[in-house]
């Protein structure tokens, strides 16, 4: 019976993507195994190491069809590593003496590191187009809603306006910087791992560092300046790559979720019937996909800080951290991967409501309006004064349930410095964005 979330049939399509978790299934990787054995024997007779002949044998049994996962099971129990347990599978599936040349001048790690950079590859191709998925929803938001004012928020108060638009815009940017930085960060990571028993690749003589370049092209990978079997940056940076994506992606369904609340009822996830339905209250539509971000994403930053825990391995082979990372990584991905498809589907049909926006601009009838007013009656009566005149009198509409354009009006220091007009002017929200519309079309454009 399946006890994680990713093998369960009734949550594995909420917690786990699906290509993601066949790149980090037993069967991929042991193929990515298999590739790498494969490549290292072409390498190899392509510089007369091992003979042409044993190289074509090993390529032709590096097949995960061949492998009795069984079996593999229970000599990876034994040993404690898989590899070992796939070389003596394919060594005894040679025929004749080709298989004594498996994994020649080779260590488990070399194989293991590799692989792992070839699934990290892969799973950041399904991210990248996520990420560009949720780049173009989000741009049609921003563009759609660039003009439509709402409230900002500070401490959860009512602050000054905003637009829906200038809120999606600084997502919009967000998600382009997360493409950036991936864009940095792959060439560091494209890397072989190819060193041998401490990194030194002593088992090949002088030949180490040829075959550790005919092997990188066998895989289409770069070979790295020295062996890094300890030194676990690269893997560790994909990790926190993911650790700050998705806490975009959580900061993005917070706010959705408190927009969904019907207090304030801006915004909706996408409608799908049933949806979000309680077992007992039938009126309700709970946040769903916005829920299950912010789960991935905590299980994510839990998991990216294991992964941080993994970089501190002991001289030039550890005991112990580097298996943390056969634990997290799996689940780093596919949780991440999934949070950023169940973003896509909110951004894809988010429902936006410009009438509840607009009503929340009006909720505290115009104080919202309080620094525009006080900014312009600074120029007249200074910043200190203006702050203490405009403080008192949003005090006195609190009290008396009053328009804050009432208030003003009322007060002769206001009336004897702004018209009638200019007070009107200055409490309409609409009229205090800002360069809010040139920050996004700058974002737009």
């Amino acid at each position: 019976m399946p006890t994680s979330v990713f093998d369960s049939f009734i949550f594995r399509g909420i917690f786990g993507e699906t290509k993601v978790s066949h790149i980090w299934s037993d069967e991929y990787r042991t193929q990515q195994y298999l590739n790498w054995e494969s490549a290292l024997a072409k390498a190899e007779a392509s510089l007369g190491l091992i003979p042409q002949e044993a190289s074509k044998e090993i390529s032709r049994v590096c097949e995960v069809k061949n492998i009795d996962f069984r079996r593999l099971e229970e000599e990876t129990l034994t040993i404690g590593y898989p590899v070992l347990g796939v070389v003596h599978q394919i060594a005894k599936l040679c025929r004749e003496d080709a298989g004594k040349y498996c994994h020649w001048g080779a260590t488990t790690q070399d194989v293991t590191d590799t692989t792992t950079i070839i699934q990290i590859l892969e799973s950041f191709k399904v991210v990248r187009y996520y990420l560009e998925q949720a780049i173009e929803f989000t741009e049609i938001l921003a563009r759609k809603y660039r003009e439509t004012p709402m409230v900002g928020r500070s401490n959860l108060q009512q602050a000054v306006p905003i637009t829906f638009g200038f809120k999606m815009a600084r997502l919009l940017c967000t998600f382009r910087r997360h493409i950036q930085r991936l864009d940095e960060l792959l060439p560091r990571l494209s890397v072989i791992e190819f060193g041998g028993a401490c990194g030194t690749l002593a088992s090949l003589g002088k030949d180490g560092l040829k075959v550790q370049e005919r092997l990188a092209k066998e895989l289409g990978l770069s070979t790295p300046e020295i062996a890094w079997h300890t030194e676990r940056d690269r893997i560790t940076e994909a990790g926190c790559f993911l650790g700050i994506v998705t806490g975009t992606l959580g900061k993005f369904a917070f706010d959705v979720k408190l927009m969904m609340q019907n207090e304030i009822g801006e915004v909706n996830e996408p409608y799908v019937a049933n949806r979000g339905s309680s077992s007992t209250m039938p009126q309700k539509r709970n946040p769903i996909s916005c829920v299950y971000i912010t789960s991935c994403v905590s299980c994510v930053r839990q998991k990216v800080a294991a992964l941080l825990e993994a970089m501190v391995e002991d001289h030039e082979r550890a005991t112990g951290t580097w298996e943390i990372e056969w634990i997290v990584l799996p689940e780093i991905f596919t949780l991440a991967a999934k949070a950023l498809e169940h973003t896509v589907f909110v951004l894809q049909g988010l429902e936006v409501s410009p009438e509840r926006m607009e009503m929340n601009l009006g909720l505290t009838k115009g104080l919202i309006s309080s620094e525009a007013v006080m900014m312009k009656l600074a120029s007249f009566l200074g910043r200190d004064e203006a702050h203490e005149l405009v403080y008192s009198l949003c005090k006195i509409s609190k009290e008396k349930g009053q328009s804050l354009e009432e208030v003003l009006l009322r007060e002769k220091t206001v009336t004897d410095h702004l018209t009638e007009k200019q007070v009107l002017d200055l409490v309409n929200p609409a009229n205090y964005l800002g360069q809010t519309l040139e920050m996004i079309d700058r974002v737009l454009d």
